[in-house]
């Protein structure tokens, strides 16, 4: 085959070789690229792609250019169109991202359709040219006697190139520094480059600074979302240590420490929170009113997360507080609501059970505000679910009444309360764990202490869920009364 290999022709085969190796390397490099989003990926692997047609088509065209015969002149028209047809598109995707950055509202969207009225008209322009004796854009000013169009192509590529530049003043203060200059470059390097050609007409400077200007411009970029990325990182590293600190603080608010009274022997009490997410919305409580009473909440507040663990916060100190001014679990209930209501404007809610022991006669007064039932295994039977009436969610309504209830706890009684966590466990195939098997779970292992049994319950449901994600707090306290002296 016959190759000229003239010095020119040898110099735009260098360019031409550089140009599609570069192409190549920025592809690799963007796909390669963790940091670097997905569309943002996608946009420069179809930049280069496009680049790269545009490069081979041109390199083709010089191969096969001065050989004779209809065909390879069919050849060539086709090739010169596949090349001048890409290269409108390549500046249209660099308005695609210019338009992108800016985010012109209304305006991007007028310049894009002016854009593409453009794009429209040099395709239809370029398809007319392949069928017709016309020129493409009255050829005969096609001073470098190449290809059919080529003159007029450029010249339409530079009154897009020029719209493009006004998107860059005009939506100035919307770019990085750096953005800003690899584009600049972008579009005034090739422009250099085509006006240079009137002096080299037979050296195409245009591939190689086009190639170049488009890898600088991916680089800019890439190293943009490096920086975002890093910067991401180091946020997230420091929200993931802030919650760390939130999951410590908030499991030290709760009593954790066991045995929680190690010098009575009326009574047995254990607990454990697991959190759905670094802190919870969940939180149970006990503690002694008097010498001869104790209280007892379990509660969960809607939502997760930190605002729900704030929440949280806010309403385990109202109960704690109003119930030990000696209040009964329905003021104690009543009080707290008032107080949440007056100042809720996030709209959360919090269900309550809250109960009091009477350790020396064994009666528990409680009430409900909307929370699941409590199991109670009498010393003589076993453990059963009460169907306690509830009232209102705390926070919902100012001025909701609540209604307490009492339940006798003979020496050897067990009382087991939970969140909704442990029934609405839910496993692979979308089953729940139910309060059914919750009470049959809790019946295998009724003769062991408070301990032995949420270990238990806590093991099961585990068994229940396998490797099914935790959407709820998985929240449980269990109560022993032996009605014995203190010790």
């Amino acid at each position: 085959m016959y190759i000229d290999l003239s010095l020119a022709n040898l110099i735009n085969l260098v360019f031409i070789g550089a140009g599609i190796g570069i192409c190549c390397m920025s592809i690799q490099q963007v796909g390669s690229g963790i940091h670097i989003r997905k569309e943002v990926k996608g946009y420069f692997q179809l930049f280069f792609t496009l680049i790269s047609v545009y490069i081979s088509m041109h390199l083709i065209r010089m191969l096969l250019e001065g050989r004779p015969g209809s065909v390879y002149s069919v050849a060539i028209r086709v090739v010169t169109f596949i090349e001048f047809l890409v290269s409108g598109f390549m500046i249209y995707m660099l308005t695609l991202l210019i338009l992108f950055i800016a985010s012109p509202g209304k305006m991007g969207r007028i310049m894009n359709y002016i854009f593409l009225v453009f794009l429209i008209v040099h395709s239809i322009g370029l398809i007319v040219d392949q069928f017709t004796n016309f020129y493409y854009y009255f050829d005969e000013l096609n001073v470098y006697h190449r290809a059919r169009g080529y003159a007029m192509s450029n010249m339409m590529h530079i009154l897009m190139l020029t719209q493009n530049m006004f998107l860059l003043v005009k939506y100035r203060d919307k770019f990085d520094k750096r953005l800003a200059s690899s584009l600049w470059i972008y579009l005034l390097t090739p422009m250099g480059a085509i006006v240079l050609q009137l002096a080299f007409q037979e050296i195409q400077f245009i591939i190689l600074t086009t190639v170049i200007c488009a890898a600088y411009l991916c680089f800019v970029i890439s190293r943009i979302q490096l920086e975002r990325y890093e910067n991401q990182q180091k946020e997230k590293e420091r929200l993931d240590t802030e919650l760390t600190l939130a999951t410590r603080i908030q499991a030290e608010t709760l009593p954790n420490i066991f045995p929680a009274f190690p010098d009575r022997k009326d009574f047995n009490i254990y607990a454990s929170m697991n959190p759905a997410k670094e802190v919870g919305g969940d939180f149970y409580d006990f503690f002694l009113l008097d010498d001869t009473h104790l209280g007892i909440v379990m509660a969960d507040v809607s939502g997760k997360g930190v605002p729900a663990a704030l929440f949280m916060m806010v309403s385990k100190i109202l109960i704690q507080n109003i119930a030990m001014m000696g209040n009964r679990p329905a003021e104690v209930l009543r009080r707290v609501n008032n107080q949440l209501c007056s100042k809720n404007k996030t709209d959360m809610f919090v269900t309550v059970w809250y109960g009091c022991l009477d350790l020396e006669t064994g009666v528990l007064e409680a009430a409900n505000a909307g929370h699941e039932y409590p199991v109670l295994k009498k010393a003589d039977g076993n453990f059963e679910l009460i169907k306690d009436k509830h009232g209102l969610v705390i926070g919902a309504l100012e001025g909701s009444k609540y209604r307490s209830y009492e339940l006798m706890m003979e020496p050897g009684a067990k009382l087991f309360i939970y969140t909704d966590g442990v029934p609405e466990a839910t496993n692979a195939n979308n089953e729940l764990f139910g309060t059914e098997r919750l009470v049959r779970a809790l019946r295998m292992k009724e003769s062991g202490n408070p301990q032995e049994i949420i270990e238990h319950i806590d093991s099961i449901v585990k068994d229940f869920v396998k490797d099914a994600p935790q959407f709820d707090d998985l929240t449980m306290l269990c109560l022993e009364y032996s009605g014995q002296k203190r010790g």
